[in-house]
């Protein structure tokens, strides 16, 4: 990455513009059962944007951020706990003309139609219910080029990614390389997209033997008055020791702006996802239904509410947020009401810090 930077960081560069910019935040939660302050953290993401013309019609852009943190949690009967750290949020640098683009290093890549439920979620963990919306990158390289009727093709080849992304519950084997791509295309009133990904994930702990994946994905929005929208994803694992070698995802949704007030934003999701052992065949899974409602107060204010509900456990999810937002301020509070340990769908996207019931004031300031 440091050579790559070199490429627009001469000691004289010609045309090149950039800027320095950051989001700092702070918080404090409580759960009542658990002790008055269960939770407090500082974080600031500083974040370097450089650009610069090369020849023609393109140009270079480099991108550098990091994320410090630094957390307590407390609770009754046992020990308060510390943790503080740094670590690369992005890192990429990207080529672009007016109709393709390249991008390498740490960069977010992520696509779909669905909101609260996206069975597309496949190389980041955003939680619909986080106002800042925080998730690590993957490392890799992405291009992407555009037709003249708006359709564009996507492929993107990753190395060195540890950890689970997306949906993930094992990790990427060592030393291989994931690799797959997108066709997005309009259709009328709206757009269609078939995506494809491959790697070998390590499904096998006792071994560590590496177990080819491959994932198809469909998904598609129209706007017709109402918004609706479908996405769906196969997930096949290309070995006998598995005992249900399909998962299937799926999500259908719809959206809608009532002329109530100052205008009522409401959104609904139901999705469903399975096991089973061949694509189209009887499967075990579970349901969610999902419902979001947003609407602003004045200039300065806006309510919001999500709700879950898993058909299967018979349980609810909920969580209301007020936002207070001036030029570089933004306040939120977080009231919510969850199971005692979040499972699932839930528990895939977001830590247990939402489990239970209680309060969340986070201040976030932007330069």
């Amino acid at each position: 990455m440091l050579a790559l930077a070199s490429v627009i960081i001469p000691t004289q560069a010609r045309g090149q513009s950039g800027a320095l910019s950051g989001q700092a935040s702070m918080w404090l939660l409580s759960k009542p059962d658990t002790a008055p302050i269960s939770q407090a953290g500082l974080r600031y993401i500083p974040e370097l944007a450089l650009q610069r013309p090369l020849w023609d019609s393109t140009a270079a852009q480099l991108d550098l951020s990091v994320n410090t943190f630094a957390t307590g949690a407390y609770g009754k009967g046992r020990a308060s706990q510390y943790d503080a750290g740094m670590r690369l949020y992005r890192a990429w640098l990207n080529v672009a003309t007016h109709t393709f683009e390249t991008r390498i290093g740490v960069q977010r890549i992520n696509f779909g139609s669905a909101t609260l439920f996206r069975p597309l979620m496949w190389f980041d963990r955003v939680d619909p219910r986080d106002p800042l919306q925080l998730t690590d990158g993957v490392k890799g390289v992405l291009a992407r080029y555009s037709l003249r009727n708006n359709a564009n093709v996507w492929g993107w080849a990753l190395y060195g990614n540890g950890q689970p992304t997306g949906w993930e519950t094992a990790a990427t084997a060592d030393r291989t390389v994931e690799y797959g791509g997108r066709i997005q295309a309009p259709v009328p009133a709206g757009e269609l997209a078939l995506t494809y990904h491959h790697r070998d994930a390590e499904l096998h702990p006792a071994t560590g033997a590496a177990v080819p994946e491959d994932r198809f994905g469909l998904d598609g929005k129209w706007n017709i008055g109402v918004g609706i929208w479908g996405e769906g994803a196969l997930v096949h694992d290309s070995t006998d020791s598995v005992s249900l070698r399909y998962q299937r995802f799926w999500t259908v949704g719809a959206d809608y702006t009532f002329g109530i007030g100052n205008g009522l934003y409401v959104l609904m999701e139901f999705s469903r996802i399975e096991s089973s052992m061949s694509p189209l065949g009887a499967a075990t899974g579970v349901s969610f239904s999902g419902l979001s409602m947003n609407y602003p107060i004045g200039i300065l204010d806006r309510f919001s509410a999500i709700v879950y509900y898993n058909w299967q456990a018979n349980q609810w999810y909920r969580i209301v947020t007020w936002r207070r937002a001036y030029d570089r301020w933004a306040f939120y509070l977080f009231a919510f009401w969850n199971p005692g340990v979040l499972t699932g769908l839930t528990a895939q996207i977001q830590s247990q810090t939402f489990a239970g019931r209680g309060i969340e004031l986070i201040a976030s300031f932007n330069h």
